[in-house]
C-alpha cells in the first residue's frame, strides 16, 4: 500500500488513516486464516476448560465488535441495535472468567504457617526468675 497512488474520491488529510485501516484490515485477515487453518476441536482440545471459555468468548467478542463496525458502516447506530447488550453480556462472562483466573492463582493461606510465624514473629518477656539462672551459669564459667 506504500507505493499507491491517493485517490481523489476522498480528501488527501484523511489518506494515512485510510492507508493504516487497509493494513489493519490486512492484519485481522491474516490472523483469522491462521486460526481457520485449525479445526477448533482440534484447538480446544489441547486447552484446559477454563482455556476453551476464554477462546469462546474471545472469539464471540471479536465477532460481536466486527459486526458492531459493519453497522457503523452502514449508517445504522451500533448503540441502538442488540449487538450493544450482546457485548456487554459477554464483557460480563469475561470479567467472571478473569475472577477465576484471579482466585486460582491467589496464594492460599497455611494457618499453621501462618501461626508458628506469628507466634515466632512476637516479642515474649524473660521471667525474672530465668534471667536470673542465666546470670549464675555465666558467673561459674
Amino acid at each position: 500500500m506504500a507505493a499507491e497512488e491517493i485517490n481523489e474520491d476522498y480528501p488527501v488529510e484523511i489518506h494515512e488513516y485510510l492507508s493504516a485501516f487497509g493494513n489493519s484490515i490486512d492484519a485481522v485477515d491474516e490472523m483469522l486464516k491462521n486460526m481457520m487453518s485449525v479445526s477448533r476441536n482440534e484447538l480446544l482440545q489441547k486447552l484446559d476448560p477454563l482455556e476453551q471459555a476464554k477462546v469462546d468468548l474471545v472469539s464471540a467478542y471479536t465477532l460481536n465488535s466486527m459486526f458492531w463496525v459493519y453497522l457503523a458502516t452502514q449508517g445504522v447506530n451500533p448503540k441502538e441495535h442488540p449487538v450493544k447488550q450482546e457485548l456487554e453480556r459477554i464483557r460480563v462472562y469475561m470479567n467472571r472468567v478473569k475472577e477465576m483466573t484471579d482466585k486460582k492463582k491467589a496464594g492460599k493461606l497455611d494457618r499453621g504457617a501462618a501461626s508458628r510465624f506469628v507466634k515466632n514473629a512476637l516479642w515474649e518477656p524473660k521471667p525474672k526468675n530465668a534471667s536470673k539462672v542465666a546470670n549464675k551459669g555465666k558467673s561459674k564459667s
